[in-house]
């Protein structure tokens, strides 16, 4: 039986705010988990100002990992967290059964919220096909906010998601919002005004914050801002003060370090520059390869040439203000 006082209040006004961190899975050089890492890049995403942690997602490498090591992480980052930021766990499976298994271990460890892609092997091709997976999948965790976490360009299911969060909205109990991380902010836009705002659609293109931001964003959840969440927070914070030049900047920064990092494989990428920055989360997982030496050093001196390591701390405007 659901707990419908406890999923209400749970659910309740708690819409997602602010930058969400997409958490990097700390490895060994030989692959093995390294949870000891997990408690400091907490603190170093707190201090920050991240406001939430979304956990064993694409740049956590969860479909990398087995079940277990995908609880072990989940269990982690909600323990280093202790409770002063949510954390969303990210479920999907291409086995539904393994994904109901993660679902209820996270609502178990006491996640804030769920998330989830879909199967991806046999791909899903409508919207009512979406709707019946992800009931099944969320039931699993019933009092537990769950986000439907839309990556066409990885799962290859490329549904309307107006058209979705219609048909899941009765037929999935917990449903909040979306994990939106594609570039179509008409899509996202009408998402967010859906059923008098209803959803919380959650914004997953760091390069496009600004104009995502304009549209109505409240939250963005991202990979890069494990590195320079600063880039960002000054950036929302000169558009909420009417400096959209400034603005505008600041996102070109984010733009110029994406494209600089994007000429490597950017996960293996983005695991060094953390490294560099102090905190060594290992290598990345096979399928990914990691950088070698050489472009390592070709990275570090790249990301030299723009500035980055001056203009990713906390800075009161960008350089060429």
């Amino acid at each position: 039986m659901v707990d419908e006082s406890l999923l209400m209040q749970r659910m309740s006004g708690r819409k997602l705010s602010g930058l969400i961190a997409a958490t990097y899975t700390p490895m060994k050089q030989n692959g093995d988990l390294n949870l000891d890492v997990v408690p400091g890049m907490v603190e170093k995403l707190l201090s920050d100002g991240v406001s939430g942690l979304y956990v064993c997602g694409s740049t956590g490498e969860g479909m990398s990992l087995t079940t277990q090591e995908r609880k072990s992480v989940a269990a982690a980052y909600v323990s280093a967290t202790a409770g002063r930021a949510p954390v969303i766990v990210q479920v999907g499976h291409n086995s539904l059964r393994e994904a109901q298994d993660l679902a209820s271990h996270a609502q178990q460890i006491g996640a804030d919220a769920i998330s989830a892609t879909c199967p991806s092997y046999f791909k899903v091709s409508s919207s009512e096909s979406l709707t019946h997976c992800m009931r099944d999948l969320a039931s699993a965790a019933p009092e537990t906010p769950f986000y439907y976490y839309h990556i066409p360009m990885l799962t290859g299911s490329n549904i309307d998601m107006v058209d979705f969060l219609t048909r899941a909205d009765k037929a999935v109990p917990t449903l909040v919002g979306l994990k939106y991380t594609d570039t179509k902010l008409f899509e996202f836009q009408r998402c967010l005004e859906l059923s008098n705002r209803k959803f919380d659609v959650v914004w997953g293109c760091d390069e496009m914050l600004l104009g995502a931001t304009a549209t109505g964003a409240r939250a963005a959840i991202g990979s890069t801002y494990n590195l320079a969440a600063s880039i960002y927070r000054q950036m929302t914070l000169a558009l909420a003060s009417g400096q959209l030049e400034t603005a505008r900047q600041w996102q070109s920064k984010s733009i110029e370090m994406i494209c600089t990092i994007g000429r490597y494989p950017f996960h293996p990428a983005m695991k060094a520059i953390l490294t560099m920055q102090g905190l060594d989360v290992g290598p990345c997982r096979l399928p990914l390869e990691s950088l070698t030496q050489s472009q390592t050093d070709s990275l570090r001196e790249s990301l030299k040439a723009i500035g980055f390591f001056e203009w990713s701390g906390d800075l009161p405007a960008p350089s060429d203000a």
